[in-house]
């Protein structure tokens, strides 16, 4: 089973006709079940194009109902993806996932405010995506480091994913769904987000999360599965020691006040039963060992 997205997912891309959505486009079709899953593209006065065999649309109102697609993957760019995001909310698609970088801050709180009391779920922006192994992937990510099975991977870092993912893999240990959320600070889903479905998911049989340093969203997550969860959560915290207010990595990767420090965030996991390992190249063994626990 999976979270978010599965083989059945009718996806439409935002940007097709662009460089970097037609790129990554071709790339998701080539894996899996991804020449059935990508339906429709939208770009703004290309309407009627078809390219690759994917018929393009002016509007998400118009994929969505002309292909049943209810998930859109956004490649547009920075000062025009809050727009898009906003237009895939009032279709009302029940997914959308945000891959463009930079998208200015102003604009995402605009797009987060309107988004109250949809029912829409954003993941992203700034973020490499999210894939089913062997079924579909909806994003950048390399596919062939994936393996189908029962480890739910959640981070904020792209890299780190894919360090995940690959430990994981060479170990013999599938996922079941990996989901990138993005480090811009102000983001759709949250750590505790992707944990909850896992958590909800009967065949994810642990959990592998990923944080960096700033914000509080690790800790609040890690204060949720001390109360809730009933799977087992290894952690890695990624960041280094900086001044206050010192920017590290992500846009969110901001120490203020001395909070979000990796320190902190790793000692507030691990009083709440997170099993965190502070090198990353042992991400894999500790799965390995949390199972057999």
């Amino acid at each position: 089973m999976s979270i978010l997205i599965n083989r059945d997912t009718r996806v439409m891309t935002q940007g097709m006709t662009g460089k970097t959505g037609l790129f990554h486009t071709r790339n998701c079709l080539d894996y899996a079940s991804g020449k059935s899953a990508f339906v429709a593209g939208v770009t703004p006065g290309k309407g009627g194009q078809v390219v690759d065999g994917i018929p393009v649309y002016d509007t998400v109102a118009e994929a969505k109902e002309q292909t049943g697609a209810t998930v859109s993957v956004i490649y547009v760019p920075p000062p025009f993806a809050g727009a898009a995001i906003d237009e895939a909310v009032e279709a009302k698609l029940d997914l959308v996932i945000c891959i463009t970088e930079g998208i200015p801050v102003k604009d995402m709180i605009e797009t987060r405010n309107k988004m109250a009391g949809s029912k829409t779920i954003l993941v992203g922006p700034n973020c490499p995506g999210v894939i089913t192994p062997e079924e579909i992937k909806i994003g950048i990510m390399p596919g062939y480091i994936h393996k189908k099975g029962s480890i739910g991977v959640v981070s904020r870092s792209g890299t780190l994913t894919y360090e995940v993912v690959e430990q994981l893999t060479k170990l013999g240990l599938g996922q079941s769904t990996c989901v990138g959320i993005g480090g811009d600070p102000v983001n759709g889903t949250k750590h505790v987000d992707v944990i909850r479905w896992f958590n909800d998911d009967p065949e994810t049989e642990a959990i592998v999360m990923c944080g960096e340093i700033g914000g509080t969203d690790e800790e609040d997550c890690g204060r949720w599965i001390k109360e809730n969860s009933t799977k087992p959560v290894a952690a890695f915290i990624a960041g280094v020691t900086a001044p206050p207010g010192k920017r590290m990595g992500h846009a969110g990767a901001i120490i203020a006040g001395g909070k979000g420090t990796a320190a902190e965030k790793i000692s507030v996991l691990r009083e709440c039963g997170v099993q965190v390992t502070e090198n990353p190249a042992g991400i894999g063994d500790l799965v390995v060992e949390m199972l057999r626990a």
